[in-house]
């Protein structure tokens, strides 16, 4: 029975990323209804905590990016980028990780790629080498991100097992600051030097012209407005991490003789809600476009995976608890490493780092992997570069004016797989590392 309700997983998640979107969620539901109606398992409850973190930060995000305060972070992360243009193949991944980890997106590289494809040509840089980085570090952002959908999620799953917010955090951002910058260190010299490579010569003689207007940043106007819902914004982000770091910051109530303190689940819904609030009465944003943004859209997406395939993971993981504690935990326990595989092989095919923690992070628990195990494994979840046809993948190599980053002959020689493998791999080990001494 658990290898039929496997297969039966694994066949719904397959049409749910083949017809992609929401659709992948719905698929999660038909699971469920599955499991009761058909196998007579008893539904696990759905995951409510997981959900509404979800919510109020996507709330709070998409109200910083109503007040353009994204705009605003775009513009200083210019400013940056234009400060050490030499070393830019180093400077561009980590400016795009800082900005993702800050904003909880990685859309916001998008409008940094212009920007860092024409200061790599005009100062002799192949612009595979900064451009294949910086996406990959904006998605290695998006697992130690406190406003990310997919932290969001982690943090509800992880708080239970007894691993606080600030612990997920001390492991997550090393790991995945150092495989960025260690990656960026050893793809330095990949590929042709720019006025070598055959497709750059090319172009230039079919008349490419070269954008050298190096002082167009500081023609952009900002508004107190934008800076000030910025400021909010990451009052919101300080406060949640304090209060995750120091437990005593937060009310605590005596309940039957018992003291009971603020959960971090409740902590975080409670900021959230707050931040959002204070951006919409001290920024005036258009408040009926808060709902329209593509932020909310990807956390609506987010949260009705959450409702459909972790309750569905849920289910499963209940329904065959005494058969995975007796036969399959131990081989997990034995190998850790091929659940971080199985994890990348669903982050491949979903291309979605918080659908993916839906559905794998609960059945990680539910094996009674070590938590230090599940977070590690958990940075397998950005492998949406793998198959090249996530949308930031596609962005970069319309963005590459010199042709250099490109997809191969044999589709996954690709300019992203050294960079992307590096940064996973890199990253589980690190995290496991840290996860092992910090937990």
């Amino acid at each position: 029975m658990f290898w039929l309700q496997l297969v039966v997983i694994a066949i719904l998640i397959y049409f749910g990323a083949k017809k992609g979107d929401v659709f992948i969620g719905l698929m999660g539901g038909v699971g469920v209804a599955i499991f009761v109606f058909i196998f007579k398992e008893q539904p696990a409850a759905p995951p409510i905590d997981v959900m509404l973190i979800i919510l109020s930060v996507v709330l709070a995000a998409s109200a910083l990016q109503t007040a353009k305060g994204l705009d605003y972070l775009v513009f200083l992360a210019e400013k940056l980028l234009r400060t050490s243009p030499k070393y830019l193949t180093i400077v561009a991944p980590i400016v795009a990780w800082l900005f993702t980890f800050l904003a909880g997106t990685g859309h916001i590289v998008y409008s940094l790629l212009p920007v860092i494809n024409e200061l790599a040509i005009n100062n002799n840089i192949r612009p595979e080498r900064p451009i294949s980085n910086s996406i990959i570090s904006s998605q290695q952002a998006i697992t130690c991100s406190p406003m990310s959908a997919a932290t969001a999620a982690m943090i509800g799953f992880m708080l239970p097992l007894g691993v606080s917010f600030a612990e997920i955090l001390m492991i997550t951002i090393p790991a995945t600051l150092i495989g960025v910058v260690l990656s960026a260190f050893i793809t330095l010299k990949k590929g042709k030097e720019l006025r070598e490579d055959p497709e750059f010569q090319k172009r230039l003689e079919n008349g490419l012209t070269l954008n050298r207007d190096t002082e167009k940043v500081e023609q952009k106007q900002t508004t107190k407005n934008q800076k000030k819902s910025v400021f909010i914004f990451l009052v919101g982000v300080i406060a949640v991490v304090l209060l995750g770091v120091f437990s005593q910051l937060r009310p605590s109530w005596e309940v039957d003789g018992e003291i009971t303190v603020l959960s971090m689940p409740y902590t975080i819904e409670i900021i959230m809600l707050v931040c959002a609030a204070a951006i919409v009465i001290f920024c005036k944003p258009k408040i009926e476009e808060i709902l329209n943004t593509s932020i909310f859209r990807a956390g609506s997406l987010a949260i009705i995976c959450a409702f459909g395939l972790a309750w569905m993971s849920y289910t499963f993981i209940d329904a065959q608890r005494e058969f995975i504690e007796g036969n399959v935990a131990g081989i997990v326990e034995t190998i850790p490493w091929v659940f971080a595989i199985i994890v990348f092989v669903v982050a491949a095919l979903i291309t979605s780092q918080a659908a993916t923690t839906l559905i794998m992070m609960p059945i990680g628990i539910g094996l009674g992997l070590h938590p230090a195990i599940i977070i590690g494994s958990w940075m397998a979840v950005n492998a949406n570069y793998f198959i090249p046809v996530s949308a930031q993948v596609i962005a970069a190599l319309s963005f590459d004016t010199a042709g250099t980053t490109k997809i191969g002959k044999y589709v996954l020689n690709h300019s992203f797989m050294i960079p992307g493998l590096l940064n996973t791999i890199f990253s589980i080990v690190i995290a496991i590392i840290l996860g092992f001494i910090i937990i």
